[in-house]
Order: C-alpha cells, then sequence, then structure tokens
C-alpha cells in the first residue's frame, strides 16, 4: 500500500474514498480512529493508502475530479 493524501479534511477522504471505490481501486484510510479520539488535531492526520499497483490509476481519477493539489509528492 502507497500513501497518496494526508489530509485533516474527512469530507476530502470521504469523497476520494466513493471516487476511488468507484473506480474499483481498494482504499485503506489510516489514522481514522486516532484522529478521531483525538478531535481531528493537526498531529494525527488522515491517510489515504491504494496498492502499489493501483497508485497511477488512483493518482489520475484524483486529478481529474479536481483533486489533484491534495496529492502527495514523493517519498511519504
Amino acid at each position: 500500500m502507497e500513501e497518496i493524501i494526508r489530509t485533516a479534511d474527512p469530507v476530502l477522504v470521504s469523497a476520494v474514498e466513493a471516487l476511488l471505490a468507484g473506480e474499483g481501486i481498494t482504499v485503506f484510510v489510516a489514522d481514522r480512529h486516532i484522529s478521531a479520539i483525538e478531535a481531528r488535531i493537526a498531529a494525527f492526520p488522515l491517510r489515504i493508502l491504494v496498492p502499489a499497483a493501483d497508485v497511477a490509476r488512483a493518482r489520475t481519477a484524483i486529478a481529474q475530479a479536481g483533486w489533484g493539489e491534495t496529492l502527495r509528492q514523493g517519498n511519504p
């Protein structure tokens, strides 16, 4: 699994999850529970991970949806 987005925005996470599910891409949201427990402080952002084989397709779908600026660049 590779991290493609790191954010504190739960709405963005839900939207990206729905988008990628529609593309048939498995999505794992890391730190969802600790982020909720800690009241979404910046120390615990939500991280969207996808299988390494689907990274290019996921990045393309996210960019086409207009959220390209949220994509992580380089190594996490």
